[in-house]
């Protein structure tokens, strides 16, 4: 059961306790912590015990040389989160990937939505194009979906017989990429002149823009004069970038239309569409469809069995078929989805300026912030908050948002950069694709148990999330999926 999360909050505003130790030295030596010595939980998680709070300050990676200046206030827990969501009280000018922004090269010459401010006249015309897009393409999403998946979970089927294990994120990351195209612009990238090549021309872009901020498990002594001390150089992807947006200049021409009765160029929204997909969307799934078969996997039979009862019987009473309506009876189904959601966000940090002199209240305090201070969110520590989710916080709890009780959690879960009980906007930066993203969650699952009654695999960690192989089906014995 949830507790309060406005307890303790009251009295006069202190001053954000934490340290940045000495100019530079500090820094890189907190990024040692946050890559090797600590890893991303601990870092945050020690800090706050150390300095006994969860609003606290510190520098956030990479650090030297690439971000000028590494100093944040961190906001750790699910009360102080949301501030990042105010855009009276926070700036998200250039913010996306936090105290480093990647060159503009690597997005066409522009600064893309992610990077803009609501203030930003561009980002409400970038956003609506967005929204129009995810509208006009809603009738194609489940069909879409559960063409492609169900022909991933075949080839797991062949891999299975054929070796005894099948490696899901490599099928996924393929699989997803078709998906996302085809689903917003109706042409699979593998049926185009890029053919089986563009997962990993995406990949690769991807990673020159987050190399800051991940850790490949090199050695230390290689790793960190190459990926955290200065940015990779952008002529090494530009061949990639001009194969994926050549597909998106092609196969967007509908979108693109739309675009320019926005009073956007062509050329600017091919770019806004190629990041939105590609770095937005294909990005998110590859963490997510991981991330929630891990889950699952792990909880065992006894979920699987209910999931398979409610999942059966919804699409049988809609006539075999699975539609939006339908989805919407899976009360288990989504609760699951969201508390994957929950425990492994997609995106993790989040960041914003003060716009002006601020008081952030914590469960225990209110502290005081300086106008142009740099705001830091690290959503694991806000979503996995005891105060709010309980004792069993850190755990898979397939049930946590059933009921009444249940969807009052909600408000707390913050994965889209914003409230889960609130809609994006073209006023805010929250996730345009949240309810697609949601959406297609609950239909990885209805995919899983309309095919199998139960499913085995390993869990392990990759670069980005989740890494799971499946070692065991058994397919369908009744209902809808046996047929």
């Amino acid at each position: 059961m949830a507790a309060s999360s406005d307890q303790g909050s009251s009295g006069a505003p202190k001053p954000v306790p934490g340290s940045y130790g000495l100019p530079m030295i500090g820094a890189v030596r907190d990024r040692l912590d946050f890559y090797y010595f600590q890893g991303q939980d601990k870092y945050f998680e020690s800090r706050v015990e150390r300095y006994g709070s969860t609003v606290v300050r510190m520098n956030v990676p990479p650090g030297p040389f690439m971000a000028k200046d590494p100093r944040v206030v961190a906001v750790l827990d699910a009360k102080s989160f949301p501030v990042l969501f105010d855009m009276d009280k926070v700036e998200k000018k250039n913010l996306f990937t936090g105290t480093y922004m990647p060159s503009t090269s690597l997005t066409g010459g522009y600064r893309v939505c992610s990077y803009l401010d609501p203030s930003e006249p561009t980002h409400a015309k970038v956003k609506q194009l967005l929204f129009s897009l995810l509208l006009s393409r809603k009738d194609e999403v489940v069909p879409t979906f559960r063409s492609n998946f169900s022909s991933l979970l075949a080839t797991v089927e062949s891999e299975l017989a054929k070796s005894g294990k099948a490696e899901f994120n490599k099928l996924n990351d393929v699989t997803s990429f078709d998906f996302i195209g085809e689903a917003y612009f109706g042409v699979r990238p593998s049926a185009t002149e890029l053919g089986s090549g563009g997962p990993t021309k995406a990949a690769k872009w991807l990673i020159w823009q987050l190399h800051p901020l991940v850790t490949l498990g090199l050695p230390m002594i290689l790793e960190e004069p190459l990926l955290h001390t200065f940015h990779l150089p952008p002529f090494l992807v530009k061949g990639d970038y001009k194969a994926l947006y050549k597909y998106f200049s092609t196969a967007g021409k509908h979108a693109l239309d739309t675009a320019e009765g926005l009073g956007l160029s062509r050329e600017e929204a091919c770019h806004n569409l190629l990041f939105a997909t590609t770095f937005n969307s294909y990005g998110g799934l590859k963490v997510l469809f991981p991330g929630l078969l891990a889950q699952i996997a792990s909880a065992g039979e006894k979920l699987h069995e209910r999931l398979v009862a409610e999942i059966r019987g919804a699409v049988a009473e809609a006539g075999g078929k699975v539609t939006l309506a339908a989805l919407e009876k899976m009360e288990l189904t989504k609760s699951v989805v969201w508390e994957s959601l929950r425990l492994d966000p997609p995106v993790k940090f989040q960041y914003g300026h003060a716009k002006k002199d601020l008081q952030i209240a914590s469960h225990d305090g209110v502290f005081q912030v300086k106008k142009g201070e740099m705001l830091f969110g690290y959503q694991p520590c806000a979503t996995k908050d005891p105060r709010v989710f309980g004792a069993t916080a850190r755990e898979f709890v397939p049930d946590r948002f059933l009921g009444e009780e249940g969807s009052k959690l909600l408000q707390y879960v913050y994965w889209s950069n914003g409230r889960e009980t609130e809609s994006p906007s073209v006023d805010n930066k929250q996730c345009p694709g949240k309810n697609f993203v949601v959406l297609v969650g609950r239909l990885f699952v209805v995919e899983l148990f309309l095919r199998y009654d139960t499913f085995t695999a390993t869990v392990d960690k990759e670069l980005l999330g989740a890494s799971v192989v499946f070692t065991g089906v058994t397919k369908a014995t009744s209902g809808p999926g046996s047929q």
